[in-house]
């Protein structure tokens, strides 16, 4: 979810962030408009009906992963790549490893703060004892967080955004009896990547951006997850080591591509080394656990962060080395605000829920329904764009 930025040479800098590229590197951004791109056609057939197999998500019992299983670890490690060029920028911005720190938690406080809001929309709630519906409480919630970190905002605005928050923790109910409150339950997605986030910060800041201490903290996450499964330990904190290791494979893979002052072919193949034995790793963990987005297994993580090693080491090949970069304009705009293209689709279903309004019947099954998905996230890319071009963006 975060845009990456050059890096600022510091005498406080570690040298492998010296050496990174001081511009914005458009394989990433092409990554990472494709994979919101992707994240928006599976998810409008998400309620679709006879569409082929393999494109939504599979159940928790099921062995394997979908087109749509494959997005959120996607997102991951889109985190992953930008955190090299950002803690880069922040340590030289702030003058040190620590007072980057700050930034880093504000950063991840708000993607937490987002996603536990929105997980308490899904289930428990009390629309009775609350006084409100729902989908009016989610819509003023959407538009508080567009208040407090939209770019357009100011200070008064952040000030009336973060006092709507606090009003709206304070009305929500859930439960029966509507006597309980706001849960933290899996998180939701924007926490998870929150979680996820912060602690691979801590790790790359502690690790001085050793390639070495990244790569072992991937296998300690494995290892923790292992660990807490042998010895019946908290899921939720073996499923946020899964998620945090896709974050690190993903600052993993952009070092060993615009790190140090290798050749092209070096870069080539030391990401393509990267993606074969992140599936060789997968490959020898699938006969102890199963391939499962909902479990959070490791064998589902390292094979989703082996294909998107191999897909950025393609982009690498194609954009950086061949210049191949025009068609890039086309997924741009969510590149450029991803959070927004996340949250535009569930504010419009949203809305859609408070005026009793749904999909035409017949756009949610077959081959209409993958027509309409592609053309929903066309429109949505467009608007996207459009938002844009007046700077009306959030940032985290």
């Amino acid at each position: 979810m975060l845009a990456h930025f050059g890096a600022f040479p510091s005498a406080r800098l570690p040298a492998d962030l010296a050496r990174l590229p001081r511009r914005r590197i458009i394989a990433i951004d092409a990554l990472r408009g494709l994979t919101f791109i992707v994240m928006l056609f599976v998810n409008c057939l998400a309620p679709a009906q006879g569409i082929p197999y393999g494109i939504g998500h599979l159940p928790a019992s099921a062995d394997g992963m979908s087109l749509a299983d494959a997005v959120f670890p996607a997102f991951l490690f889109v985190v992953g790549t930008s955190i090299p060029f950002s803690l880069n920028h922040l340590m030289a911005v702030h003058g040190g490893t620590l007072r980057a720190l700050p930034q880093v938690a504000s950063r991840a406080f708000g993607l937490i703060l987002i996603g536990v809001f929105m997980v308490n929309t899904e289930e428990r709630y009390n629309e009775a004892a609350m006084g409100m519906s729902i989908h009016l409480w989610a819509l003023c919630f959407y538009g508080a967080v567009f208040l407090v970190w939209g770019t357009r905002g100011t200070v008064w605005s952040r000030r009336v955004g973060a006092a709507l928050i606090v009003v709206l923790a304070l009305a929500y109910r859930s439960g029966p009896d509507g006597q309980g409150w706001m849960q933290t339950s899996w998180w939701g997605i924007l926490g998870c990547i929150g979680w996820a986030y912060l602690i691979a910060c801590l790790v790359y800041l502690a690790g001085r951006a050793r390639l070495v201490v990244l790569m072992l903290a991937v296998a300690g996450c494995v290892v923790w997850f292992m660990a807490s499964h042998a010895l019946g330990g908290n899921d939720v904190l073996a499923m946020h080591a899964t998620h945090t290791s896709l974050v690190l494979c993903g600052a993993v893979c952009v070092m060993l591509l615009f790190g140090g002052e290798h050749g092209a072919r070096w870069r080539l193949a030391a990401g393509l080394l990267l993606a074969a034995l992140l599936a060789l790793a997968a490959w020898l963990l699938h006969s102890r656990y199963p391939i499962s987005k909902i479990g959070a297994t490791p064998p589902w993580a390292l094979y989703c962060a082996a294909l998107c090693s191999a897909l950025l080491v393609l982009l690498y090949w194609v954009i950086e080395l061949h210049g191949v970069k025009r068609w890039t304009s086309l997924v741009q705009p969510a590149a450029s605000s991803p959070l927004v293209t996340y949250l535009a689709p569930i504010m419009l279903m949203t809305l859609m829920g408070y005026l009793h309004l749904a999909w035409w019947p017949p756009l949610m099954h077959g081959a209409a329904a993958m027509a309409f998905a592609l053309l929903f996230s066309g429109a949505v890319v467009a608007a996207v764009a459009v938002l844009n071009k007046f700077n009306f963006k959030l940032k985290l």
